[in-house]
């Protein structure tokens, strides 16, 4: 991966995904191995959206392996408005390491990438959030001891989570089972694109409107607000229609009874899930939260350090 680009859990290969998990795994259990890993190394920090989790992760992770992160806001840059997306690209390239970018159009940060010779990290977009999912993925692998053969269900919108999820699957061989109410399907070629992977290593793709049909006996049930930052028109008309997708304790018995409950954060409490199951023993939500940081010192070492270990 040295060198490279992550734009999206699709792109990369079987082998990357698995190495990436495995060094996250040593990272959070031997931190001081990788303390100066990134000497005087500078990352770009591009947000067309706030955020609590990808800013810190990102940030403080820089600074745990030896480098440091510059936060660009809106405000500073106006991606795209103040500045075209290439030039601004092309500007960093001779200033930073590495790029990440937390935006609204995956066609911006595809185009930073085209533009910049440095490695550029999606941080969240329209169509993917390729460092949630490995923190998910992570998280189920210290609880479950494995992935193969696993089964996750993820109920409400079919955005970018339910995509990425999709496509983690997909290397992982775990079977990954969309439970969205009619009209809210993920993307079609994404969701084609990890069925056509997922059977070679083993993992089933499915999207499905029946809440039973979708959690029984999965091993984790996930969830996501019903609706994401840009989608603040639509939020009173998505609560009616999502409502019944709601995760609470009825629906978390319709799973395997070992089940976790994951959601990537903020949780709007007493819509897409309850005050209770956050708050229950099968929710492992602040150890998704912690492993953001985990699993992105992974990826940065892997972008930035050849055969790193």
């Amino acid at each position: 991966m040295h060198g490279k680009d992550l734009l999206s859990i699709g792109q990369m290969s079987v082998e990357e995904f698995e190495s990436v998990l495995e060094l996250a795994l040593k990272v959070k259990s031997n931190p001081d191995d990788y303390e100066h890993a990134l000497p005087q190394m500078t990352m770009a920090m591009i947000f067309e959206k706030p955020s609590l989790r990808t800013r810190v992760s990102f940030e403080a992770g820089m600074t745990q392996l030896g480098g440091h992160a510059i936060y660009l806001g809106p405000n500073d840059i106006s991606l795209g408005k103040r500045e075209s997306v290439p030039d601004i690209a092309r500007t960093l390239d001779g200033m930073v390491d590495i790029i990440m970018a937390r935006v609204f159009q995956n066609e911006s940060v595809l185009t930073l990438a085209e533009y910049a010779s440095v490695p550029v990290i999606n941080g969240l977009c329209n169509l993917h959030h390729p460092c949630q999912a490995l923190a998910d993925f992570q998280t189920i692998l210290e609880k479950k001891g494995s992935l193969k053969g696993l089964k996750l269900a993820f109920l409400g919108d079919g955005n970018n989570v339910a995509h990425s999820l999709l496509e983690a699957g997909a290397k992982s061989g775990t079977s990954v089972t969309i439970v969205c109410p009619p009209g809210y399907e993920p993307n079609k070629e994404i969701f084609e694109q990890a069925e056509a992977e997922g059977a070679k290593t083993g993992a089933k793709m499915l999207v499905t409107n029946d809440v039973k049909e979708g959690v029984k006996g999965v091993d984790a049930i996930y969830t996501d607000v019903w609706a994401s930052m840009g989608q603040e028109k639509e939020a009173e008309e998505r609560k009616k229609i999502f409502a019944p997708y709601q995760v609470n304790s009825e629906v978390m018995k319709m799973a395997d009874k070992e089940a976790i409950f994951m959601h990537c954060l903020p949780a709007h409490r007493g819509e897409e899930v309850t005050d209770e199951v956050v708050e229950s023993w099968q929710s492992v939500v602040f150890e998704e939260a912690e492993n953001r940081m985990h699993a992105e010192k992974a990826v940065i070492l892997k972008l930035m350090i050849k055969d790193i270990d």
